[in-house]
């Protein structure tokens, strides 16, 4: 007989194939969307690819709230966020150079930078304010949907302004009916797998008798960050740069403004600066560090493969200290 440990390892690995074979049915899916609908992948990206892959999150940071864990609705957000801009992009860029369009550089990036600096001025009522304490009221949380109903104002901007400009393309045996197949396809199996390797990883954390904070920041930012990863690196592999960049960038910005800012309407979240200030930080400075990254190396607006390795680095570098010293 299988035994509830036993079981748990092996839904854990049986989630991997599941995210993989789901991000590659995204891809294909969006991407042939992209072309009958006449929009850009960087479009597709932003929207549904980055909102899809984001619902490991939106899914953990909802029942967190809800059960009144903050320390993982912050967390788990944050350190999302830290690991799609070093890991999954330095990977995506280890895979194949990434290309980016002068808009997402001059808009979407600041725009991913503007969310992370929101968090730390928010957050820290306590250093601005001289309050006894720092937290995302419900205030905090509705401005932060307000910044994400602007967002969804620019991408429908976007839209419109490539309305016409981009030819359809017949894809054989790729007709609108299979694309949206594809994708929802591609959901539901990077859904179901990344519920099989989050449950299985906070499960083993939590045996090994981890600290909370730090298995949101850690073993549940990444679980949850695992189809984002999924995903662009299929992109990548198949040279989709815009649908790499703009599932992380669109991500980001929809996991704070809309995902943090909702959990914050739900049920405030107290932060506790002398541990959430380092993570903060290190958002804040990883999103600087890509938009400052495309003016780098020998072509302007592209992440080159030595970039990619920096950002590993610096990611492992957080990691070390996080788990070492704090």
């Amino acid at each position: 007989m299988i035994t509830s440990t036993v079981l748990e390892y092996i839904l854990f690995g049986a989630g991997f194939p599941l995210l993989i074979f789901g991000a590659d049915m995204l891809v294909k899916g969006s991407s042939a969307l992209a072309r009958r609908l006449r929009v850009s992948d960087l479009v597709i990206g932003l929207t549904i690819v980055a909102f899809g892959t984001s619902t490991p999150e939106l899914f953990v940071n909802i029942v967190s709230s809800v059960q009144q864990e903050p320390s993982i609705a912050v967390g788990n957000i944050i350190g999302s966020n830290i690991f799609n801009i070093l890991i999954i992009l330095g990977i995506c860029a280890v895979i194949f150079p990434l290309s980016v369009t002068v808009g997402t550089v001059y808009k979407e990036i600041p725009l991913c930078f503007l969310a992370s600096l929101i968090i730390g001025i928010m957050g820290n009522d306590g250093l601005i304010d001289k309050a006894p304490s720092s937290a995302l009221t419900r205030i905090d949380g509705i401005v932060m949907i307000a910044f994400f109903i602007v967002f969804l104002y620019h991408i429908f901007e976007l839209i419109r302004s490539q309305k016409g400009t981009l030819e359809l393309v017949h894809q054989k045996g790729y007709g609108t009916r299979k694309a949206i197949l594809l994708i929802a396809s591609g959901f539901v199996m990077l859904f179901i797998g990344s519920r099989f390797v989050v449950d299985g990883a906070v499960r083993i954390a939590v045996a090994l008798g981890v600290d909370q904070s730090k298995i949101a920041l850690t073993i549940v930012a990444c679980g949850t960050s695992i189809p984002e990863l999924a995903t662009s690196a299929v992109a990548a592999a198949r040279k989709k740069t815009d649908i790499a960049v703009g599932n992380i960038v669109g991500s980001n910005i929809f996991n704070v403004f809309f995902i943090l800012g909702a959990s914050s309407v739900i049920c405030p979240i107290p932060l506790v600066p002398e541990r959430d200030d380092i993570s903060i930080a290190v958002s804040v400075v990883a999103s600087f560090l890509l938009f400052i990254m495309m003016f780098t190396g020998r072509k302007y607006y592209l992440l080159e493969r030595w970039e990619g390795i920096v950002f590993i680095l610096l990611y492992t570098g957080f990691i070390y200290y996080l788990l070492v010293y704090i």
